[in-house]
């Protein structure tokens, strides 16, 4: 799901984590690989389908609040990653980088928040596009935190993201206001700000990312599952907000909630590992299809011109990141490098 915010990341930083066991695995899924050459990128497609029914499931449960629905699916989240750090025997809590995974799980969990409540208030189509939108500003905080370049394409990047989140939202101050009453959805005014600066908690998380790739993955999402948790049981208890999910069909969607997750984690940290990130974060704009689709199906809204054109903006805006990651991906001397041209310079 565009809630994805914090799993996409994790795979660079098992890539990085210096685990010695991934070639021995790579050894083994080559003949898999030989048989079926896409099948990183159709398990990436998979990843999106279920973040994408996650979402589904957010917008669908009105009565249990979003801050609710978030620790739920970060109990999801660290259940399962709890054996791993065992097995592996990673130190849970690594001298010098305390404040840093603290920090980490902290943006994380309110970016996420973020993204929840913009789900609940806006069309899911429209906000799953803005939140989509995180790979394109890692560059503008990388450039400001990091001192990574940030060249003309990131640049052209960021100008066509941001033209298309003012089309999906379509504020009243550049629009007008077209409906007959003259009235304001305040609801959905507040879900795209809440949207918008998801994507600002999402890109510094991979910032963030970035310093603590030296830790194995099981590591940093310890870290983050337990740390969300706690902050989002913290922000229940305060507003209020603490309950349990009616018996029947809610308490199911809050299991699937979780377990779609979970099984998106999974799939795109397997698709990564098959596949180079450039291929699969193309792959993975599979994420905004199924939301236009879901919006259509389950909630019976119809985008306006302005959401799909603001949407394909946003998803080419991603697409050059893709492209230009891969590009820069491939050895000097490939035939494919040289195809795509100026994207590798």
């Amino acid at each position: 799901m565009p809630e994805h915010l914090e799993l996409q990341q994790l795979v660079d930083v098992s890539a990085g984590s210096g685990d010695e066991t991934l070639p021995n695995l790579m050894e083994n899924k080559r003949p898999l690989i030989k048989r079926c050459p896409y099948l990183g990128l159709i398990l990436a497609t998979l990843s999106s389908l279920f973040f994408s029914l996650c979402s589904v499931i957010v917008k669908s449960l009105v009565n249990v609040d979003p801050t609710q629905l978030a620790m739920f699916r970060f109990i999801g989240v660290l259940l399962p990653t709890i054996p791993i750090v065992i097995y592996t025997e990673q130190p849970i809590f690594p001298k010098g980088k305390r404040i840093l995974l603290a920090l980490r799980s902290i943006v994380g969990t309110v970016g996420l928040l973020l993204s929840f409540y913009a789900f609940r208030h806006m069309p899911l189509a429209d906000a799953s596009v803005i939140v989509f939108s995180v790979p394109v500003f890692v560059a503008l905080f990388a450039r400001v935190f990091l001192k990574e370049p940030c060249g003309i394409w990131n640049t052209i990047s960021i100008i066509l993201t941001l033209i298309g989140v003012v089309l999906i939202t379509h504020p009243p101050i550049f629009f007008g206001n077209d409906k007959p009453d003259r009235s304001i959805n305040y609801g959905s005014l507040l879900g795209a700000i809440a949207a918008f600066v998801s994507t600002i908690f999402g890109a510094n998380a991979y910032v963030l990312l970035r310093v603590l790739k030296g830790l194995h993955f099981s590591v940093i999402m310890t870290n983050f599952g337990a740390i969300a948790i706690c902050q989002t049981l913290f922000y229940s208890i305060i507003f209020g907000l603490l309950c349990m999910p009616n018996c029947g069909m809610e308490r199911f969607l809050v299991v699937c909630l979780a377990l779609f997750s979970y099984l998106g984690q999974i799939l795109l940290t397997m698709s990564l590992q098959m596949e180079q990130a450039g291929p699969v974060a193309i792959a993975r704009s599979a994420d905004i299809v199924f939301a236009f689709l879901w919006q259509i199906m389950f909630f019976n809204e119809i985008p306006s011109k302005y959401s799909i054109f603001g949407a394909i903006l946003v998803l080419s805006s991603v697409m050059l990141v893709g492209l230009r990651k891969w590009a820069l991906g491939l050895p000097e001397d490939s035939q494919l490098r040289k195809k795509l041209g100026v994207l590798a310079q």
